[in-house]
């Protein structure tokens, strides 16, 4: 995430911009690539997942499609009852597709719920503080900005500077515990494909390669906020001298 406002601290975050602009191109070169090869199998990505499911037991959670490219998510909420609810939503490119990398994002997505079912302390955390970090990447990052604007010489300016890097530390923090949850999932998601034999030896490299170019997006993510995070503090330390 951007702060409103520039200046010298602007360049800890340029290289951060370019990198993620890189990562992004790999992720979508990659997963391309493997969408225009179809599994052996012939298992869509529904399939697969709800496969995956079966194979550890978890019967509560449905597959069902969502709108957007590579959209996929597994998302938990509450009925009206108040009960609460899951399922993992595929996107176009992986819900009726039989490509590896449908079943790749597919099995990825069936691995957050099996880290749910298993109570997996990393997913129990982030989803603890995933509030504060939704306020905090939405209102930190303009009220450290309303702070400079204010100027850092009076009280209020410096005040609300302090605000704004709290707050955004949250999210910071929630990028921290997502990139090792993640890379579990992935981890889970080849280790069943592997077991269940629903992808052959060769088509397990190509799953690889698109799981761990998802994964540089988090951490490319990860990188930018911990880049505009230390802008913050360096530029709050620079006024107090």
């Amino acid at each position: 995430m951007d702060i409103p406002f520039v200046g010298d601290y602007q360049l800890l975050v340029i290289p951060a911009i370019v990198f993620t602009g890189l990562v992004q191109l790999l992720f979508s070169s990659t997963l391309s690539k493997y969408s225009k090869i179809n599994s052996q199998n012939g298992l869509t990505g529904q399939a697969a997942a709800e496969r995956i499911l079966q194979l550890n037991n978890i019967t509560n959670v449905p597959v069902q499609p969502v709108q957007g490219t590579w959209s996929d998510h597994y998302g938990r909420g509450k009925a009206k009852d108040g009960t609460p609810t899951q399922y993992i939503g595929l996107s176009e490119p992986v819900f009726d597709k039989t490509s590896i990398s449908a079943i790749a994002v597919a099995a990825h997505e069936a691995g957050h719920a099996i880290q749910y079912e298993q109570k997996y302390a990393l997913m129990t955390l982030r989803n603890m503080i995933r509030p504060v970090s939704n306020f905090g990447s939405r209102f930190g990052p303009w009220l450290a900005g309303a702070g400079v604007l204010f100027g850092l010489d009076v009280g209020l300016g410096v005040l609300l500077l302090d605000i704004g890097i709290i707050l955004f530390g949250g999210a910071v923090l929630f990028s921290l515990l997502t990139l090792p949850a993640e890379l579990d999932a992935s981890s889970r998601a080849l280790a069943i494909l592997k077991k269940s034999n629903l992808l052959t030896p060769n088509e397990l490299k190509g799953a690889k390669k698109a799981l761990g170019a998802a994964a540089m997006t988090y951490f490319a993510s990860l990188l930018t906020s911990c880049l505009s995070m230390l802008r913050l503090i360096l530029l709050r330390r620079g006024r107090k001298r």
